[in-house]
C-alpha cells in the first residue's frame, strides 16, 4: 500500500484536504482508506454504558460492534501505524497528522509562518488555506484543494511510494539511513524504495503474540545460522520450512 500524511495545525485545512484527494483518487479506480490521528485524550467512539461499551470495558481486549450498516472494532490501546496498515486493504492511504512520523507529507498552513515550521524534507507538495492567497513557498508548487484536486492527485501519484516497514529505531539504518532519511532521498530520486533492505528478502521472521519483530539483515541471518545449527541435528530433520513457537 502507498501512504502518506496530510498534516499542518488546527483550521489549517487538512480535512477539506483530504476529502478532495479522496475524491480524485477513487475518481482514478483507487481503493482508498483514511486514518485520523487524535490527540485529545479522552476521546471514545463509545457511548457509555452501552452494550458495546460494557463488552469493551470488561473484556479488556478487541470487540467488534457489527450493526447493520458498519462494523468498527474497539481496542484497548493506541495502535502503531504499522499496526493499522495491516488492517487495511487499499491501494492509497491517507493519515491526517502524525507530523513527526516519517511518511511522504503535504502541509497545509494558513500562513508562511506554519510552513516555515512544518516543512523539512519530507514534504512533497504545500495545500489548505495558504493556497487561497499564495501560488508558491520557496522550491514548492502550492495547490488549492478544491481548484486543483487534479493537478494535486497527479503529484500524489508521481511521489507517494509503498509504505516503508517502519522498525524501532535501533533496527532501522540497515539501509545506512534512518526512515526519515529514506523517505527523503526517496522524494528527491537519490534513492529508490527498493533501496529499502529490511523488507527487501526476509530469511526470517518472528513474531509476538501475532505481532511481527522487524529484524534487520544481519540479525535474521544470525538467528537462521544459530537455529539451523541446532535443528540439523534432530532426527527427522529435512530441509523446508522451519516453524518454531515458543510460550512464554
Amino acid at each position: 500500500m502507498k501512504v502518506f500524511s496530510v498534516v499542518g495545525y488546527t483550521k489549517s485545512g487538512k480535512t477539506s484536504t483530504i476529502v478532495e484527494l479522496v475524491k480524485e483518487l477513487k475518481l482514478r479506480g483507487y481503493k482508498i482508506a483514511t486514518i485520523k490521528d487524535i490527540h485529545y485524550e479522552k476521546f471514545t467512539m463509545e457511548t457509555e454504558n452501552s452494550d458495546s461499551y460494557l463488552h469493551w470495558k470488561t473484556s479488556n481486549d478487541v470487540v467488534f460492534a457489527s450493526g447493520l450498516n458498519e462494523t468498527y472494532q474497539i481496542w484497548h490501546r493506541q495502535l502503531a501505524l504499522e499496526e493499522m496498515l495491516k488492517h487495511l486493504n487499499a491501494d492509497y492511504v491517507i493519515v491526517e497528522g502524525m507530523k513527526t512520523f516519517p511518511l511522504p507529507k503535504i502541509v497545509c498552513a494558513k500562513s508562511k509562518e506554519e510552513l516555515d515550521e512544518l516543512v523539512d524534507g519530507t514534504v512533497f507538495a504545500i495545500s489548505g488555506i495558504y493556497a487561497n492567497d499564495n501560488k508558491s513557498y520557496k522550491k514548492f508548487k502550492v495547490f488549492h484543494s478544491k481548484k486543483q484536486a487534479k493537478d494535486l492527485t497527479d503529484i500524489v501519484e508521481k511521489k507517494v511510494f509503498d509504505a516503508l516497514p517502519y522498525p524501532e529505531e535501533e533496527c532501522c539504518k540497515a539501509c545506512g539511513f534512518t526512515c526519515k532519511e529514506m523517505v527523503e532521498k526517496i522524494l528527491t530520486g537519490e534513492k529508490t524504495r527498493a533501496d529499502c533492505v529490511l523488507d527487501r528478502s526476509k530469511q526470517l521472521t518472528i513474531k509476538i503474540d501475532g505481532k511481527e519483530i522487524k529484524i534487520v539483515p544481519f540479525v535474521q541471518n544470525t538467528f537462521k545460522d544459530v537455529i539451523l545449527g541446532f535443528v540439523k541435528n534432530l532426527k527427522g530433520y529435512k530441509k523446508g520450512k522451519i516453524e518454531i513457537e515458543i510460550d512464554e
